[in-house]
């Protein structure tokens, strides 16, 4: 595979005068994902670690919590009229006990949040299907020291970011700080469904003691995979939508918005911050 980037011509601008070169830019592809051979959803992603992507986008629809409910994940072949292999469609195939979705309009709106499904519904289904309740016993405690640094260590480790300047970024860190993965995508609920993909192949859900930090805004979306998750902190460098609040006030994950600096709005789970001893140090 290896459709991270491409190559295409550009007309270059620069004080009035004129030049063509070649230009590096984020490949953009749309990956089906079926489950069990059945049609589940179509998400407009970057190549690359599709495996994880559908397993961390199955966590975060409540149909898988463990490595063992996943038998066999295959690139589908034959998905163009001649044969060939596009790598655009993977077949997630589960174990036996394992409970599927319903597969009715209804479910496929929900599986896509930002399409404007009213509030009350998006937060009870993630209520009812959560597999992983947010419990971080004793609780994370983070400073806002800690947390301002993270931006910084994110932007150091995207490799693709510094060739196209088109990705979108979502990095793990432990309670210390230290960065666990980073994934990039066009789109920023890929780099987080990238993440807890590959958490669940290697059998490490829940994130029940992680830090997740993502680039750009924090939207219902993206927190909702947190705690489907069991990730207790969500930071992000923008801003993050209402409905993320109210999901966040209510299963009790931190979310952090504006991460900018040392500059940062809490907006729920202000318990996990070390508040005390960032006043006594001012």
């Amino acid at each position: 595979m290896g459709r991270v980037t491409e190559r295409r011509k550009v007309l270059r601008i620069r004080d009035g005068a004129l030049s063509s070169r070649p230009d590096t830019l984020v490949a953009e592809e749309p990956l089906e994902i079926r489950l069990n051979g059945k049609p589940l959803a179509i998400t407009m992603r970057t190549p690359g670690d599709d495996f994880a992507l559908a397993a961390g986008f199955l966590v975060s629809e409540g149909v898988l919590a463990a490595a063992d409910e996943v038998r066999n994940i295959v690139y589908c072949a034959g998905a163009t009229a001649d044969g060939s292999n596009t790598y655009n469609v993977v077949d997630v195939t589960t174990a036996p006990d394992v409970t599927l979705p319903d597969f009715t309009l209804e479910r496929n709106v929900y599986t896509s949040s930002s399409c404007g499904l009213c509030g009350k519904a998006s937060l009870d289904a993630v209520r009812t299907t959560a597999r992983f309740p947010i419990a971080d016993t004793p609780p994370v405690r983070v400073t806002p020291e800690l947390l301002a640094g993270l931006p910084d260590r994110l932007r150091a480790a995207q490799q693709v970011f510094d060739r196209t300047g088109g990705l979108h970024a979502a990095a793990l860190f432990d309670e210390e700080g230290e960065l666990l993965d980073v994934r990039e995508d066009v789109g920023r609920h890929n780099a987080v469904d990238k993440l807890v993909g590959r958490a669940l192949q290697s059998g490490r859900l829940p994130l029940s003691r992680t830090i997740l930090l993502v680039s750009g805004r924090a939207s219902f979306e993206l927190a909702q995979k947190a705690v489907m998750a069991g990730i207790p902190v969500l930071a992000a460098v923008s801003a993050p939508s209402s409905l993320a609040v109210d999901l966040a006030a209510e299963s009790g994950l931190t979310l952090v918005g504006f991460l900018r600096g040392s500059s940062m709005n809490v907006y729920a789970g202000e318990d996990r911050i070390a508040l005390r001893e960032a006043a006594a140090q001012g």
